[in-house]
């Protein structure tokens, strides 16, 4: 009975959110478990050009390092903010949702070949968190009770708190830089006097389903917003 609850909570998560985040924690058990190994999944342009080990492209976007806090940690902004995206105003729009995350990863590989970064999943994720963030501006926060603040600040507590652990900020400054450039291109320039969309998603490719009727919006979606870290 538990085993098909469970099933079911797993069934109910938005297709690209569940593809994801099951990638990321399947990866992570496989390096846990020595099936393979980080050497064989980091970001090595010259591995991927010469040796023609593609798969590179994809995996540096799926381990996050060993489990631990910061495993946890990414997991949960991942899972909460990829899913509140494609819940909220990417539903209905699974093909624009998926072109979203081609655009970043691909966008984000450019950058990461200058700034010498081997894992961009943390990146990917404070991506996700920026798009969000700037799309739901009145929603309220809380970090760890310690915080209140409008959702748009979220990215940049969330590198503040990256550097109070010590880690580099470069990562979130590249999730940051591409979830503008989104943003910009998606966003705001087709409302600027003369703009345009410049980002259209090849809808051919995809089969996107129509919206649920009954859909009954996140928590976090609805007005009044949520507290972070309990």
């Amino acid at each position: 009975m538990a085993y098909q609850t469970l099933q079911q909570e797993y069934l109910q998560i938005p297709v690209v959110t569940r593809a994801y985040t099951t990638a990321c924690v399947l990866t992570t058990a496989a390096v846990q478990l020595e099936i393979i190994t980080p050497f064989q999944l980091y970001f090595n342009p010259d591995l991927i050009l010469k040796n023609y080990q593609v798969w590179r492209l994809i995996t540096n976007f799926l381990f996050f390092g060993p489990v631990g806090f910061n495993f946890l940690f990414n997991m949960i902004f991942l899972y909460r903010y990829c899913r509140m995206l494609e819940e909220g105003s990417f539903r209905g729009r699974t093909a624009d949702f998926v072109f979203m995350f081609l655009f970043g990863g691909l966008l984000m590989t450019i950058f990461g070949i200058f700034v010498s970064l081997v894992f961009l999943g943390q990146a990917f994720t404070i991506m996700l968190v920026y798009i969000w963030s700037r799309r739901n501006p009145n929603v309220r926060m809380n970090f760890f009770g310690l915080l209140n603040f409008q959702a748009p600040f979220l990215p940049w507590v969330l590198m503040g708190f990256s550097l109070l652990l010590g880690n580099s900020i470069i990562v979130d400054l590249l999730g940051i830089a591409v979830g503008h450039v989104y943003y910009f291109l998606e966003d705001v320039f087709p409302n600027q006097p003369g703009g345009g969309r410049w980002l259209r998603t090849p809808k051919m490719l995809f089969d996107t389903p129509e919206e649920d009727a009954n859909y009954n919006p996140l928590p976090e979606d609805r007005p009044g917003g949520f507290r972070l870290g309990g």
